[in-house]
């Protein structure tokens, strides 16, 4: 290690893998990028200007791994998660691979055995467990304000889905699967670690509402649509007034889905791609109270607490301000990276769980599956014992 700096590369370092890159880079602090790997020559040259003029840069993923590293960041599209992963494990890299995971039940299961075959740290991108909203409900929670969890509601009212998720690859199922696991990735596992446990029964319905019918697509392209984001405009509403949207939509823009967990909680996720508005809300019942968000981070947030018998109550009978916190999504992305390059280098327990990570994904797989097959009940295959007890124990 230069300086006893990790030595870090980089596959996808423009957008979220650049941004994951910048938190990362702390030349003599613990950590530098060294190699960085993009399709876009312009993102490698900026790579440059930021990380030195001397980094390794490449457009070819090979070339990168067979560099000398002490990690990997992966913050490509979806649709490459997975054998990109894989290849980074089997040489035996430490990775913080970008949620969702990958695109099936069966490619993460592939990504964890490759893990615990190559005695590999895997760590997986789900920084809301990092935001302090999202903390001081598990906080709570765990302490039994609640009481036993028994229920749990998350709403997400996804007001930016027409620019974030239907002007590029984020459309199309062949890239995504579907939105109940690259927008729903989040949800799913902080319902799991709010409420202890992983979904085993989920069915959902839902369809494509809105999206599918507007006019002035873009020309069609041979593969995937690259996301654009200096083309988007926040202020166009209401969602029918897009235009230039992907020239293939063929995920849905609404849906919800029921979850029952292996611990006998109940749960339910509903997100929306068209509300004026962007923001999720968790309610979780227990046996002696109701605890719920308002706001994820903002100035304001907060968390209610109800636990005395009353009518409409809008106060509630505790209210807990959440104090605003530095950094991108809520003050979760630094101290994510920050985590990762502690596992990287130490190991030891993190509050994040590729376990988890696989979990999330499976469960939204298996409510995609029932929601296009008529709300059809499906169950939600669980992790190999060996598995979950490898990463349990720590993995590498």
């Amino acid at each position: 290690m230069k300086n006893n700096d990790l030595q870090i590369g980089v596959i996808g370092s423009g957008g979220r893998g650049g941004l994951l890159a910048r938190l990362s880079h702390k030349p003599g602090k613990g950590a530098r990028i060294v190699a960085c790997c993009d399709i876009n020559p312009g993102t490698l040259a900026r790579n440059r200007t930021e990380f030195g003029a001397d980094i390794f840069t490449t457009h070819q993923v090979e070339e990168l791994l067979a560099q000398t590293l002490d990690a990997v960041i992966i913050g490509t599209p979806d649709f490459l998660h997975e054998t990109q992963a894989v290849a980074a494990l089997e040489r035996g890299f430490a990775i913080y691979l970008e949620k969702p995971m990958a695109l099936t039940t069966a490619a993460c299961d592939r990504i964890l055995t490759t893990a615990k075959q190559h005695r590999a740290r895997l760590y997986v991108g789900h920084n809301m467990r990092h935001m302090a909203f999202v903390r001081k409900m598990k906080a709570l929670i765990d302490s039994g304000v609640i009481g036993e969890v028994k229920a749990c509601w998350c709403r997400h009212f996804v007001g930016h889905g027409g620019d974030f998720y239907y002007r590029d690859w984020h459309a199309e199922r062949r890239y995504t699967n579907g939105l109940l696991l690259q927008k729903a990735a989040h949800d799913i596992d902080v319902i799991h670690w709010l409420c202890g446990g992983y979904s085993r029964t989920v069915s959902a319905l839902g369809g494509l509402t809105v999206y599918g019918d507007l006019p002035g697509r873009m020309p069609a392209t041979k593969g995937p649509r690259p996301i654009n984001i200096s083309k988007l405009k926040f202020d166009e509403y209401p969602p029918t007034t897009l235009r230039g949207l992907n020239h293939r939509i063929d995920v849905e823009d609404l849906s919800s889905m029921q979850m029952k967990l292996n611990n006998g909680v109940f749960a339910t996720y509903a997100q929306c791609h068209y509300t004026p508005d962007y923001w999720r809300n968790y309610t979780v019942i227990g046996t002696e109270g109701r605890l719920e968000n308002f706001g994820n981070g903002e100035p304001g947030t907060h968390l209610k607490l109800w636990n005395k018998r009353a009518n409409y109550n809008a106060k509630g009978n505790r209210t807990y301000n959440i104090p605003l916190e530095k950094g991108t999504h809520g003050g979760a992305d630094p101290k994510i990276l920050a985590e990762f390059l502690r596992y990287v280098r130490r190991g030891g327990a993190t509050d994040t769980s590729p376990i988890a990570a696989r979990e999330s994904i499976a469960a939204g797989c298996a409510a995609t599956d029932s929601l296009r097959d008529g709300g059809k009940v499906q169950q939600v295959p669980a992790l190999k014992p060996a598995l979950v007890r490898w990463f349990d124990q720590g993995g590498a």
